[in-house]
């Protein structure tokens, strides 16, 4: 297995800057950030565009190719995870014209996965916030948006990895903007939508406070797991003790480094052998320990590949 990083913990950095401090300190992979470029920063840690596929000609694509092998890395996904099944239809056709031009991108370069979300709807008016008719709704229109988007990828020779963050923040609760965000939910995506090249962005720190085994996890959808997040996470007990389950995490979920955490990377990465697994696991750095400046930012990587390079060969 190869250690690596996901870029948008470095908002600040050039592509080549980003390459090089990964390439000097023993990183072998990249997970590239492709936000739309020029648009306002939409969240922390989105917004970043380290590829710009725009304007990724054949002969850029070669350049960053090379750059790539004179640094002895290899990028094995693009990034971009925005909400496809937005209710506002422009903002929807928006996102969705955008990632197809990441898709695009991901073929341009030799790429074979992008990293994505698959969104979530909300219809108040017809629903009002009634939990189950809420993801039927989000069902419904997930099978009019997605299906289109993975035969996309597959005739571009790309696979779709989507993450199960909930994205559930002050502004998006109680339902979040993602969701595929339990096994039950992912069981009934990929019965949906069955096509081999339409799987997981794995992250097990979205698990931790939601009490989903994710070490069972692995071995139940072992098949669909195109790539990996490498990222921790804390609770905050006091927080936990003060809102309770039905907080839902917003204030006791701490995101960490790997080492830093609640997961356990030794069972994990013996999972993932165990399925057959020996792709990239980059390392997702949104640790408030190690942001403020680029030099922390670098200082967090570097924690958390000391943690995972203990397991990996």
């Amino acid at each position: 297995m190869r250690i690596g990083i996901m870029s948008a913990a470095f908002p600040r950095l050039t592509f080549e800057e980003v390459m090089s401090f990964a390439s000097e300190n023993g990183f072998q992979t990249l997970e590239v950030a492709c936000w739309p470029a020029g648009e306002a920063k939409d969240r922390k840690y989105g917004g970043v565009v380290h590829i710009d596929v725009e304007s990724l000609t054949p002969e850029k694509a070669e350049e960053i190719r090379g750059m790539l092998r004179e640094r002895g890395i290899e990028i094995t996904a693009l990034g971009y995870y925005p909400n496809p099944l937005h209710s506002d239809l422009a903002h929807r056709e928006h996102v969705i014209g955008h990632l197809k031009k990441v898709i695009v991108g991901a073929e341009r370069l030799g790429v074979g996965v992008v990293g994505t979300l698959v969104g979530r709807s909300s219809n108040v008016e017809r629903y009002g916030r009634v939990w189950k008719d809420a993801i039927e709704y989000s069902f419904e229109e997930f099978k009019k948006v997605w299906p289109d988007i993975v035969r996309f990828a597959a005739d571009h020779d790309v696979r779709i990895a989507t993450e199960h963050c909930p994205m559930l923040w002050h502004d998006t609760w109680p339902e979040g903007d993602n969701l595929p965000y339990s096994p039950a939910i992912m069981r009934r995506m990929f019965e949906i939508l069955p096509d081999e090249n339409f799987g997981i962005m794995y992250d097990p720190s979205h698990f931790i406070w939601q009490k989903i085994d994710y070490i069972r996890f692995i071995y139940d959808f072992k098949d669909r797991i195109f790539g990996v997040h490498a990222q921790d996470m804390a609770i905050d007990e006091e927080m936990f003790y003060q809102d309770g389950v039905l907080g839902c995490g917003i204030n006791w979920q701490i995101r960490k480094v790997p080492g830093q955490g609640l997961v356990d990377w030794q069972r994990l990465i013996q999972a993932l052998y165990n399925i057959g697994y020996d792709g990239a696991l980059n390392i997702e750095h949104e640790d408030s320990n190690w942001e403020g400046s680029d030099d922390l930012v670098k200082r967090g990587f570097l924690l958390g590949k000391k943690t995972l390079e203990v397991y990996t060969v």
